[in-house]
């Protein structure tokens, strides 16, 4: 109980999410897609206060692209209209698994090289398509990160892999403390339950800087859960694109991150900076 009381003092990271892979025009007029819409959206957010972004490129026709030009645009946007937010990158093998696509992001330098890169940890289904994730590759890109001094941000669906996590640690290749979003809510993962939190935070490496994040219909109900237990929150229309569960008003980012500092309020909670992770992932 003690720790747990503790961990309820700690500011939260907020994650924002605002472009993903799946959500199009058609289905929401608020989804940015191009550099400077991106950018746009990450400024209006970070003015009400946001921790880090995480970053998905999109090319001219609206489609995802793993390409490294486009992804300098768009760092490149947000660097000048929100310099503060830490910038996390897109490796998503949801589309492509190779790793040279892939970790082609991570060659950025200067002043675009990103804060953080995504790395999910093994296989998964989605409801209509899978993420493909082989060992191979994501090992791959955990030594990639690690040469380049890009701290991976672990994308956690399953308990499987919390046990590839504990590996990649044990191996060298994720030094601590390491950075996780737990995803909840997808119908082959973990399930926005109390008791699932609870094993998923269990069995967190020492340390971990942790966000929540829910799918769809479960985006506030993990959101609650996560801030209850004392970590962070993902949000951002990557994850959801309605603003209730009744699916009657399409949400904005900025909609969604002024909710999710209501929550925090309400918990007594504070956010995260983004100058209170740069020293926490300084410290590795």
């Amino acid at each position: 109980m003690p720790a747990l009381l503790s961990a309820l003092d700690l500011p939260a990271p907020i994650v924002l999410a605002p472009t993903g892979m799946v959500p199009t025009r058609a289905m929401t007029p608020h989804v940015p897609l191009t550099p400077e819409e991106i950018a746009r959206d990450v400024a209006a957010a970070a003015a009400v206060g946001i921790t880090s972004v995480h970053l998905h490129a999109r090319d001219a026709a609206g489609d995802p692209t793993w390409e490294r030009e486009t992804y300098a645009r768009i760092v490149g946007g947000v660097r000048e209209l929100a310099p503060e937010v830490v910038i996390n990158v897109s490796t998503s093998g949801r589309t492509w698994s190779e790793l040279e696509r892939r970790a082609d992001v991570l060659a950025l330098d200067g002043d675009l090289k990103p804060d953080l890169a995504s790395l999910t940890l093994s296989s998964l289904n989605f409801l209509t398509q899978a993420s493909v994730n082989p060992p191979d590759v994501v090992r791959g890109l955990a030594r990639i990160m690690l040469e380049r001094g890009i701290v991976p941000e672990l994308e956690i669906f399953d308990l499987g892999m919390l046990n590839v996590a504990a590996k990649l640690v044990k191996d060298g290749l994720l030094p601590g403390p390491v950075v996780v979003n737990l995803f909840f809510g997808n119908v082959a993962g973990l399930q926005a339950h109390p008791s699932e939190v609870g094993l998923a935070m269990q069995r967190l490496p020492e340390g971990a800087v942790w966000s929540g994040a829910g799918l769809g219909d479960f985006q506030f109900t993990a959101q609650a859960l996560s801030v209850a237990a004392g970590g962070g929150v993902r949000v951002g229309l990557e994850d959801g694109i309605y603003f209730d569960r009744g699916r009657t008003t399409l949400a904005t980012n900025a909609m969604l991150v002024e909710r999710v500092h209501e929550l925090l309020a309400l918990h007594g909670r504070p956010a995260m900076s983004p100058d209170a992770l740069r020293d926490v992932l300084a410290a590795r």
